[in-house]
């Protein structure tokens, strides 16, 4: 019976839109509650979760009960109705590195070659994850619209990314007249080993300082949403709190006229 609700469960997440690798590993958690002998009630949760050392992967664990817990009860299948009272071990924040328009101008002297300059642009305007750049296609490139069209993004759902004219001639000097085929032809490792060689910093990074460099240029937060293929809001309200934060100490310091060190 529980392989039948973690379908249905899986089913229900899909088709809301939300990403797919989130309820694939949110089931496979569950199962293995499910088959831990554990007693199925909130003590038997907490005995669990106290039996995983690490604090990040207790959390993860929470977090697939609840959500599988909310989903039980709001679709009316017992044995679950103490999900929210089951605590989250506290996320630890950590400081991420985000790219910025210095760190752009300097992969941009740091990048020799036409395929590397092409990747720097595409980083800078897309927003893209690594993996969507590894598996994209020169034939998924729109010039004339200004956009590369991302096929099966995290959510299972295609979208459509920008491109800048920066991008834009970047990619056609790259592509010497090729009109099909692999984009940048590397693998998602591949692309990491060589940003990392050049030395600039991680995709994510740079999809962190697309985000936040959208929001400063007055760039809407749902149009951010989607172009980024996230699945909710609350990723672009991280960012939105952070530069919120960033451009109040630029108003105070030219208030107060400090100015930065």
């Amino acid at each position: 019976m529980s392989e039948v609700l973690l379908r249905e469960f899986q089913i229900d997440w899909k088709l809301s839109g939300k990403a797919h690798q989130t309820v694939g590993d949110y089931s496979r958690y569950v199962r293995a509650y499910l088959s831990s002998g554990c007693e199925v009630s909130l003590v038997g949760a907490k005995a669990w979760l106290e039996s995983t050392e690490s604090v990040s992967t207790r959390r993860k664990y929470a977090q697939a009960l609840r959500a599988f817990g909310k989903w039980c009860c709001e679709n009316e299948y017992n044995g679950f109705e103490w999900w929210s009272r089951l605590p989250l071990a506290p996320e630890k924040q950590r400081i991420q590195r985000t790219v910025g328009i210095s760190d752009v101008n300097l992969a941009r002297q740091l990048a020799r070659t036409k395929r590397d300059k092409a990747l720097v642009e595409v980083l800078w305007s897309t927003g893209l994850r690594r993996s969507e750049i590894a598996r994209a296609k020169i034939e998924d490139i729109d010039f004339a619209g200004g956009f590369v069209i991302v096929p099966q993004s995290k959510i299972g759902q295609p979208r459509v990314a920008p491109l800048s004219t920066e991008a834009c001639k970047a990619i056609r000097r790259h592509l010497s007249g090729r009109a099909s085929g692999s984009l940048f032809e590397m693998t998602g490792n591949a692309i990491m080993l060589r940003l990392r060689s050049l030395g600039i910093a991680n995709a994510h990074a740079w999809r962190r300082g697309w985000a936040v460099e959208s929001l400063r240029r007055g760039v809407s937060e749902a149009s951010v949403k989607v172009a980024a293929g996230w699945s909710s809001g609350a990723m672009v309200s991280r960012y939105t709190a952070a530069l919120s934060s960033e451009l109040a100490i630029e108003e105070f310091s030219h208030s107060w006229g400090t100015g930065r060190n």
